[in-house]
């Protein structure tokens, strides 16, 4: 037994069976399940946050449908590394076979985009079955030609019942943790500051466990507190203080708090974040919770973004401060918001309405003898370029969505939608 390699590392998954969490994607009806079992696998990015088991899950992939494993780093592997295991993986395994070879690329989000274009023709000729491993939005970080060629899958975080399972079974089956007498009075400190990560969880679990000579191992919230030194002082940008400060940033901002917005930003730049991720942030942030009622701060935010990405650190600090202040002083709405979540929502109860007649698009004859487009009023033919007529469908008719918020701009937007559609909609 080697107690030098983490623990997290002895007790690693090897099989589906053994895999904790993502019931919906390797459960039993879960739709990775099947494909692993068959061993057809596509090209993939497990997208989550660090610890819920991207790595495990790759490794059981390759091994359940036996095929030749190869891994990259994206923090230290280059073009010249990508294109030496292509060549291995083309050699090791048949073109166009079921037992392709796998390359997994931990962080793929790391990758420039001259590295993720080494990937492609590889990925397109199968070659290879790529899984890359991420915790930023895919998105926004794999280039869209190497996105469409792979099905994106989202890990989530463990919850309570999942991280006690996985001590009860660490506990179970580490020799090294078998051969000591542990009880277990609370687990919230733990799972506190494993902020639903299993790697860390079970790695605190570890320094706790070694760092007491009585028997038995007492584990209480107490204990816990007092072993584990760094608890939340540090800014980890790839653990739970990554999502609780952008939280706080966001929940300074949307509460009108420049003070607070600023110190939160410099908490996020202090740390290491990713600059042009804060900013993303920022622009969802402009529409979510400023919108119509300072239509601005959206183009204000986009164009942050653009500068962030253009000069970099550390001049990019004072134009995501600027920004920040400006928005956190900015009157706000979240009607816009609120509209196209009820529209959603709406969508989702009554499904696929029909398109009423007179505002169907009727290109061609056989349309127009059909009614298509008949009836249909051109608003500009009327004052005020408006006339009243239907826009929803039957079913649905007369349902109010959007509804002004309380700020200046949105008062005025109000008062027009009353002059209009005050009757049918109750504005």
């Amino acid at each position: 037994m080697n107690t030098n390699e983490p623990l997290a590392e002895r007790i690693r998954p090897k099989s589906l069976e053994e895999y904790l969490s993502q019931e919906h994607l390797v459960g039993d009806d879960g739709s990775l399940t099947q494909q692993i079992k068959k061993g057809i696998i596509p090209s993939l990015i497990l997208w989550g946050p660090p610890g819920v088991g991207k790595t495990t899950l790759a490794n059981i992939i390759a091994n359940e449908s036996e095929r030749p494993f190869y891994t990259l780093s994206a923090i230290n592997s280059g073009v010249k590394d990508v294109r030496e295991v292509i060549d291995k993986a083309k050699q090791s395994g048949g073109l166009f076979t079921s037992k392709n070879p796998i390359l997994f690329i931990d962080e793929i989000h790391r990758f420039s985009k001259s590295q993720q274009d080494s990937l492609l023709g590889a990925v397109e000729k199968g070659w290879i079955t790529l899984i890359g491993a991420t915790t930023e939005n895919p998105s926004f970080e794999v280039i869209p030609a190497l996105l469409s060629r792979c099905q994106v899958y989202v890990l989530n975080p463990f919850g309570k019942a999942e991280l006690e399972a996985l001590l009860t079974r660490a506990i179970q089956e580490d020799a090294y943790l078998k051969s000591k007498e542990i009880q277990i009075k609370e687990t919230e400190s733990l799972l506190r500051l494993s902020g639903g990560d299993a790697r860390k969880l079970l790695n605190i679990f570890e320094l706790i466990v070694s760092g007491q000579e009585q028997s038995p191992i007492i584990i209480t919230n107490d204990i816990v507190t007092k072993l584990v030194q760094q608890n939340t002082v540090r800014y980890d940008k790839t653990g739970e203080q990554h999502y609780d400060i952008i939280s706080a940033f966001i929940k300074s901002v949307r509460g009108s708090d420049p003070n607070a917005a600023v110190y939160w930003l410099a908490r996020m730049i202090e740390g290491g974040e990713d600059l042009k991720f804060i900013a993303r942030r920022m622009i969802i942030l402009a529409s979510e919770d400023i919108g119509n009622a300072n239509p601005t701060a959206l183009i204000m935010a986009n164009n942050t973004f653009q500068a962030v990405t253009t000069i970099g650190y550390p001049e990019a600090r004072i134009i995501l401060s600027q920004c920040a202040v400006y928005m956190a002083t900015s009157a706000k709405s979240n009607a816009s918001y609120m509209a196209i979540n009820k529209a959603q929502q709406l969508v989702k109860q009554t499904g696929d309405l029909s398109v009423p007649l007179h505002i169907r698009n009727a290109p061609t004859k056989l349309m127009k003898e059909l009614g298509y487009g008949e009836d249909y009023k051109y608003a500009h033919n009327h004052k005020d370029n408006f006339v009243e007529q239907e826009f929803l469908p039957q079913e649905i008719k007369d349902t109010k969505l959007y509804d002004p918020g309380e700020n200046q701009r949105e008062n005025s937007f109000r008062a027009f939608l009353k002059s209009r559609w005050g009757k049918k909609y109750g504005y």
